[in-house]
């Protein structure tokens, strides 16, 4: 028997708290304003955003190396680590195309720190506003070294106000397979790299990359924070990252010729990146050296459809778990290499 609908109606007293609760944000107009792109800023971000392209298309014969943190918790030692890896790019630049990771946002298997965009302080009660603030600085901070700087576009909102800063961006694992950031990297103004999913699988990342290189028409907010339909014109410089998966490498020649060729048949870009952490390093981030000298003596030995390497490096090794005594320089995420195994690295390389 069917209840009246009297009784099926929840009694307002006994309802359980709201789960959802709301905090106002500044427009990403009104941070851009706070925080300005300086017209020789601009144009040094759109002339890197080029040399990478150069990069991946095979117009410019270096290898892309992007490198830094697995994510950054504290600004001071990313502007030291930033300050050394500029000395470094400028030495290397005949070979190397050096762009430093900025990696703000971190998506988590289940929970945890989201990233100094979220949570700056690590309190676990999240505060965007000082996030987004103290993350647009840094990146400015970062940008006028000199660098090129990239970093993986996990909310697509996030992008609107920090993206004018940033030379490549990745799509991780976990969203490549997602429509929405399809569509967003359709209309994003730089290269993109797609990662291979979690299991090992290249497929999503080709289809993402088929779907990204076209027009899309969805949902976004303007620059002044009201809803609009974002029309979108196709991203050409899109391009696949290996990263294993699964606990599987797939950085080793026939893993890579055989990417080339899924490419190639699907008609989109054949320049691979290979990202040197992950489950291509099984977690340890030594291996990393390993694996980008294997990766380098493929291309040395003719694969031209490498173009870049993916490095998880900060000053001090390996990683510490978040608390009130950290020490200075070291990942809270995924384990690094120190800076000195990444410029002896570079080097050799």
């Amino acid at each position: 028997m069917n209840m009246p609908l009297e009784t099926a109606k929840q009694d307002p007293i006994s309802a359980p708290a709201a789960r959802r609760q709301e905090t106002a944000l500044p427009t990403p107009a009104e941070l851009r304003a706070r925080l300005p792109v300086d017209e020789k800023l601009a144009g040094q971000v759109a002339r890197h955003r080029q040399s990478v392209r150069n990069v991946l298309h095979g117009t410019d014969e270096r290898t892309l190396i992007v490198v830094g943190p697995c994510s950054i918790h504290d600004e001071v030692a990313a502007l030291e680590y930033g300050k050394k890896l500029k000395t470094l790019a400028d030495a290397v630049s005949d070979r190397f195309l050096i762009v430093m990771r900025a990696y703000l946002e971190k998506p988590r298997t289940t929970v945890g720190w989201k990233g100094l965009l979220y949570d700056p302080e690590r309190t676990g009660t999240g505060d965007l506003n000082e996030g987004l603030l103290r993350s647009r600085r840094l990146l400015l901070n970062l940008a006028e070294m000199g660098l090129p700087l990239a970093t993986e576009a996990l909310s697509p909102f996030a992008m609107d106000y920090l993206g004018d800063l940033v030379s490549w961006t990745a799509i991780g694992a976990r969203t490549t397979e997602s429509q929405i950031h399809r569509e967003m990297v359709s209309g994003l103004p730089m290269p993109a790299g797609f990662k291979n999913g979690t299991d090992g699988g290249i497929s999503v990342a080709i289809n993402a990359m088929s779907s990204a290189a076209h027009p899309h028409h969805h949902l976004g907010v303007s620059a002044a924070g009201t809803l609009v339909m974002v029309s979108t014109g196709g991203n050409p410089d899109t391009h696949l990252v290996l990263r294993g998966g699964r606990g599987m490498t797939n950085y080793d020649a026939a893993s890579v010729e055989q990417a080339v060729h899924s490419l190639s048949s699907a008609g989109v870009c054949a320049a691979i990146m290979v990202d040197c952490s992950h489950d291509n390093a099984c977690k340890q981030a030594e291996r990393q050296i390993d694996v980008a000298r294997e990766v380098m003596r493929q291309k040395r030995a003719g694969n031209a459809s490498i173009r870049g390497l993916m490095l998880e490096s900060f000053l001090e090794p390996g990683r510490q778990d978040d608390g009130d005594d950290l020490r200075y320089g070291c990942s809270i995420t995924d384990p690094c290499l120190c800076w000195n195994q990444t410029e002896a690295l570079l080097r050799s390389l």
